[in-house]
């Protein structure tokens, strides 16, 4: 079985994929509110089709056992995805481009601090939520509306996330 090597997170690592989303000095960003506030602007675009309309949840994740087999993917057609940890505890991003043919062999895993959220952008694949050591909370922003808005795909051999740890 494939074994898959954990990446840290940035912002150029995941652009292929969506955005990364994070109070970092490579965000526009400006003081606000009478000098108390630093804003972080326009971190990510929220994308929906014609149809559907943007929507915030929490979600809840169990912590994912290591090792742990990736054996399948989805991705939502209509809109983006976005993920923002509550929580403050890393978690990991498994994820591979756009597009029909999806293999093993397109799959990258990041570890996103727990400062870190990622905005899936439209048609990307991406695992489902994985927490890793607790259950973790996340703000969701995400797509509702008529149409089916998530594909899955399962593979016939999966690939294996050794650890949760980087190091």
């Amino acid at each position: 079985m494939k074994q898959l090597k954990i990446e840290l997170l940035s912002k150029e690592a995941f652009a292929d994929f969506g955005d990364v989303i994070e109070a970092a000095d490579w965000a526009t960003h400006y003081t606000i509110n009478g000098g108390n506030t630093e804003r972080y602007h326009d971190l990510m675009r929220i994308e929906v089709d014609e149809q559907g309309h943007p929507i915030v949840s929490i979600f809840r994740g169990q912590a994912r056992q290591f090792p742990f087999e990736i054996g399948m993917m989805e991705r939502h057609p209509l809109g983006s995805q976005c993920f923002v940890p509550m929580s403050g505890r890393p978690y990991l991003v498994a994820v591979a481009k756009k597009g029909e043919n999806l293999g093993v062999d397109d799959l990258r895993v990041f570890l996103a601090s727990g400062a870190q959220g990622v905005n899936y952008a439209r048609g990307v694949w991406h695992h489902p939520l994985l927490a890793v050591d607790e259950v973790s909370d996340f703000l969701v922003i995400d797509r509702a509306g008529p149409g089916n808005n998530c594909q899955e795909r399962f593979f016939e051999q999966g690939a294996m996330i050794p650890t949760a740890s980087v190091l």
